[in-house]
């Protein structure tokens, strides 16, 4: 009779539940490693995305007032405009962007202009300048004259 029950009786050993576990344990860890890189890089694409607003603004600024905004404007002057150094004339209502957001790593872009070129940048992932990987500069400078 109790060999009948121990027959009848179905489920998991403690072992296979083991493995079972493990098993979803170790893909669960593959999963979070290709996140993670996915995570770095919709953050550099990001960046690359502000730089690129930044630009158009920057170049719609200089073609209404002859050139960029100073290193001491920076880049609130796409916002409202500037009070200090070269003001423009002709300052549209709603400015040239909307905000000046920090970069996906919550740093402030970087930009430097003598009111004909400028370098605009991002730091990256350490805020410090050069790196490689996700640490890389994220450059969006421009040259008009070249």
């Amino acid at each position: 009779m109790r060999d009948r029950l121990r027959q009848s009786q179905e489920g998991f050993t403690l072992i296979e539940l083991m493995v079972v576990i493990l098993i979803i344990g170790l893909l669960a860890t593959i999963v979070v490693q290709n996140l993670k890189g996915a995570t770095d890089k919709a953050k550099r694409i990001k960046a690359q995305a502000d730089i690129s607003a930044f630009k158009t603004a920057l170049d719609r600024y200089y073609l209404d007032n002859g050139s960029y905004p100073s290193s001491d404007q920076g880049l609130p002057a796409l916002v409202s405009a500037p009070t200090n150094g070269k003001v423009p004339a002709d300052y549209p209502p709603g400015g040239y962007i909307e905000k000046i957001p920090s970069d996906p790593w919550g740093n402030p872009y970087v930009y430097q202009s003598d009111g004909d070129n400028y370098v605009l940048k991002s730091y990256g992932a350490d805020g410090v300048e050069g790196g490689t990987g996700k640490n890389a500069d994220i450059d969006g400078s421009s040259n008009p004259g070249s």
